[in-house]
């Protein structure tokens, strides 16, 4: 069969395929998407509407050109329509996400997250594990503290009434941005879904505490979160990218309480640098909790840590009373709770 050169081609254009035009259409030609062209691409993704060959363009189209403020608060409301779960009858105060892992240091953010619960705060956990090689990711730290995580949306709320944490895996309750996580060994590149995750906030906590590594995505986070009108967010350049307070340095944080942004400095809290552990070992976790094991590094971390969230959750006016506050909770700590498994 011949085709004449006006006749059509026999295939109508994909529905997705303006979205990978819009970003992709030369240097002169292409432009970021709207919030709204942005949800609906997500939306598309989430309802599996997109070939796998237009999936892979669009990702790594975003990541060469980088993600803007609209287009993460589209891609977070389209993913957050697909997992309803803010139906739940349980209250999260604090809204944690965990996708980073870390390398160079224990992820002792988790027991700043623990000393939160302990003094009746409810802390909801999000992440994934193994994306990245050599990394300690906190789904596979939490048995070190003789705790589990949970398996299921109301496995998670069953253990925020129990005992105000829990920390569910990505792949529990959105499977399908699970999966394009799982890409980044196949694309070689981390894509926007690794940005557009720590914005989930499933529970719609009223405060969230986000950590990121690369600087530059500080304000964009902080500026979707008001595009999302997320009443209470921080976000900080955390150690490794998780949410933690590196004490040996400076550590600004970028918030928005109620559709204000506000940049804060913390002071780093040593004036020596300290050298990072030969090896990581997860039992210390328990330990230094226990009181078995001291680690000024450590403890500055969990305490500078709990103060930021502390600060973020208005539980103490000034930065000062934030750290004190923080080290009052540390100092009266149940030793014996997290005994872990050693």
């Amino acid at each position: 069969m011949t085709f004449t050169h006006h006749e059509q081609t026999p295939y109508p254009e994909h529905p997705f395929a303006e979205f990978i035009r819009i970003l992709g259409k030369g240097k002169k030609g292409s432009r970021p998407l709207t919030q709204e062209e942005a949800y609906r691409a997500m939306s598309m993704i989430m309802a599996d509407q997109v070939q796998p060959i237009q999936l892979g363009a669009f990702l790594v189209l975003m990541r060469v050109k980088e993600e803007t403020p609209e287009e993460l608060a589209g891609f977070a409301q389209a993913a957050r329509e697909s997992f309803n779960v803010a139906d739940n009858a349980v209250k999260v105060d604090l809204d944690w996400s965990s996708y980073a892992g870390k390398r160079r240091h224990l992820p002792w953010f988790l027991l700043s997250a623990l000393l939160l619960a302990e003094n009746g705060i409810t802390v909801f956990m999000h992440g994934a594990s193994g994306h990245t090689a050599g990394r300690l990711y906190t789904e596979n730290m939490l048995g070190y503290l003789g705790l589990k995580c949970a398996s299921s949306i109301s496995d998670a709320k069953l253990q925020l009434e129990q005992q105000h944490f829990s920390y569910l895996s990505l792949e529990h309750f959105c499977p399908k941005l699970h999966e394009i996580i799982e890409l980044r060994p196949v694309l070689g590149l981390r894509s926007p879904v690794h940005t557009l995750v720590r914005l989930l906030n499933p529970f719609n906590a009223q405060y969230s505490i986000q950590g990121i590594f690369h600087p530059g995505y500080r304000p964009v986070h902080q500026q979707a979160a008001a595009l999302l009108n997320q009443p209470h967010m921080s976000v900080l350049k955390g150690e490794g990218g998780e949410t933690e307070r590196n004490p040996d340095m400076e550590c600004l944080v970028q918030s928005v309480h109620d559709g204000e942004l506000s940049d804060e400095n913390w002071p780093a809290l040593f004036t020596h640098r300290h050298v990072k552990p030969e090896l990581l070992e997860p039992e210390q976790l328990a330990l230094i909790w226990q009181g078995k094991v001291e680690d000024e590094f450590a403890q500055a971390s969990i305490i500078g840590t709990a103060a930021v969230a502390l600060k973020l959750l208005g539980k103490a006016d000034t930065q000062e009373q934030a750290q004190q506050l923080a080290s009052d909770y540390w100092l009266g700590r149940d030793k014996q709770k997290y005994a872990g498994v050693i």
